[in-house]
């Protein structure tokens, strides 16, 4: 069984059972034609005024109150602190400025230490559950206070203004003069009328280096003679002397340093009590003797202050005396020691050149030969006379033979003369390597002088070289000289030098008022921390 298929219809369209949108609207609006908003009396407005709240006399004292509390321009840190402490105190007021107001009345200063202390550390105060504030925005000022009553209030509050800035004032014055001016003032006193004028003696020298005189001196050194690198050292040198405990000494010993300080015409604070130590007079010789380096032009400054002109001359004189001594102590021991070593070795040459000469005089006179060599050439010479003799009677004996009946007597003498020149070459070639008794062999005697004659020369030559070794050391023991030289000779003074009255006083206002400043700034900080 099949069933036909029932589509769905859309927009149908029925037919209205009543009547259609438009003649509703219609209807309606046919309805709103005679209706009116108008009674009859035009603009005059006949409702009754709503009725006016009296402000009690006790409302508006608060009102002027709270006035006043808005005219001093709290900051909004100032007032929420007020509020939270009025929650602390179980206040419930209707805004910061009622909070102030409140605290006020109740003897309680919201912005004191105190409570701001307590804020912080959280103090042992009930808590006290807040009842719901209405929005901190303040209400505008209430109709009721006339504007004489308001011109009042702000001119007391503007006076008050006045009389705290006033008193801020007077207190930040008396502060500066108190901590600033009494201190200038007590040091110009004491610059200007109790201080004891000082004159400083100012003098300049140099340490120079004497010129070679024909030394070689090479590489770096040659470079740099002749400036002020050469002789650096030694201005340091004689500079840390001058400033030293030795030169206090010294100075104290030949003309009274100390004596000339402990003078009854010199003020308290510079002068030197009979109990004062050494490092109290070595701590016052520091500041009275100032004595500087320029390494560009290796010039020495000093300065030497006394009570008197004539005092602070002779102080400097005897500085550069001493310094002066110091600069001929700092090369006087490398002189002397080249010097003393070429010296030795120049003296132990000649006594072993004088010894050699000693013992080959000794051979000379022991052997009785002058020299070896004119004793063997004058053997030979002899050895070849007798040699020659004895070839010629050899020659007459040949010639007499070759006869035929030579002369016996001819031919025996000459048979005797060859005989004996024989025994004499014989003898003297014996000689010469042979020795008679008591006496030593020709070629004895000529090593031995060989041998001294030898040492002989080499000791000279030694002897020679000793001297050109203490030659060059001289040299180089000229060229290590070093000397002082002043420049600025030390000249007295005609006026005092110290102490420079406006400066020092300038210099103790500007300390005293950076101290003052510091102190001021470092108690700024610590109380705005504080009532954070």
């Amino acid at each position: 069984m099949t069933m036909k298929p029932k589509p769905k219809k859309f927009r149908v369209r029925r037919a209205a059972t009543g009547q259609t949108e438009g003649q509703l609207t219609s209807a309606t609006s046919g309805d709103k034609v005679f209706e009116t908003t108008d009674d009859g009396f035009g603009d005059a407005d006949f409702r009754a005024a709503p009725p006016r709240e009296e402000t009690s006399p006790k409302q508006a004292a608060i009102d002027r109150e709270l006035a006043a509390i808005r005219a001093e321009g709290l900051t909004g840190r100032q007032l929420r602190m007020a509020r939270r402490v009025a929650q602390m105190r179980g206040v419930t007021p209707s805004s910061d400025f009622d909070a102030v107001r409140q605290l006020r009345a109740m003897g309680v200063d919201p912005f004191a230490k105190a409570n701001m202390l307590e804020l912080v550390a959280g103090a042992n105060v009930p808590a006290v559950t807040p009842a719901p504030q209405t929005p901190q925005t303040p209400p505008p000022a209430p109709a009721g206070i006339d504007a004489a009553t308001r011109a009042a209030d702000i001119i007391a509050i503007q006076r008050d203004i006045a009389g705290r800035r006033r008193r801020k004032v007077a207190l930040l014055t008396a502060r500066l003069l108190f901590f600033v001016m009494l201190p200038t003032f007590i040091a110009a006193f004491y610059f200007y009328m109790l201080a004891t004028p000082m004159f400083a003696t100012k003098s300049e020298f140099v340490i120079q280096q004497a010129d070679g005189g024909g030394g070689g001196a090479g590489g770096l050194g040659g470079l740099f003679s002749g400036t002020s690198m050469a002789t650096q050292q030694d201005s340091i040198s004689v500079q840390s002397y001058l400033l030293s405990r030795d030169a206090l000494a010294r100075l104290d010993d030949d003309l009274g340093f100390r004596a000339h300080f402990e003078g009854d015409n010199i003020d308290e604070l510079q002068r030197l009590t009979p109990e004062s130590s050494n490092e109290d007079t070595y701590k016052l010789y520091q500041r009275m003797v100032r004595i500087g380096y320029d390494p560009t032009e290796g010039v020495i400054k000093m300065e030497v202050i006394a009570a008197d002109p004539a005092t602070s001359e002779a102080f400097a004189n005897a500085l550069i005396g001493y310094a002066e001594e110091q600069v001929d102590q700092l090369t006087a021991r490398l002189r002397s020691d080249q010097m003393q070593g070429a010296m030795g070795s120049f003296e132990a040459a000649e006594v072993r050149m004088l010894e050699a000469q000693q013992s080959v005089v000794r051979l000379q006179e022991q052997l009785g030969v002058v020299s070896a060599d004119v004793e063997l050439s004058s053997r030979m010479e002899q050895i070849g006379v007798v040699e020659t003799e004895l070839r010629d009677a050899r020659f007459r004996l040949d010639t007499m033979m070759s006869n035929a009946r030579p002369n016996a007597a001819q031919v025996e003498n000459l048979e005797r003369i060859i005989r004996l020149r024989e025994a004499e070459i014989s003898e003297l070639r014996g000689s010469l390597t042979e020795g008679a008794e008591g006496t030593a062999s020709l070629a004895r005697i000529s090593a031995e002088l060989g041998v001294a004659q030898m040492d002989l020369t080499t000791r000279q030559a030694l002897l020679q070289q000793a001297a050109q070794q203490l030659e060059t050391a001289r040299i180089e023991a000229n060229r290590q000289v070093r000397y002082l030289s002043t420049s600025v000779p030390p000249r007295a003074p005609d006026e005092a030098t110290y102490p420079r009255k406006f400066e020092n006083t300038l210099l103790a206002f500007i300390i005293f008022a950076g101290i003052y400043l510091m102190i001021s700034l470092t108690a700024s900080i610590l109380r705005e921390q504080v009532s954070a």
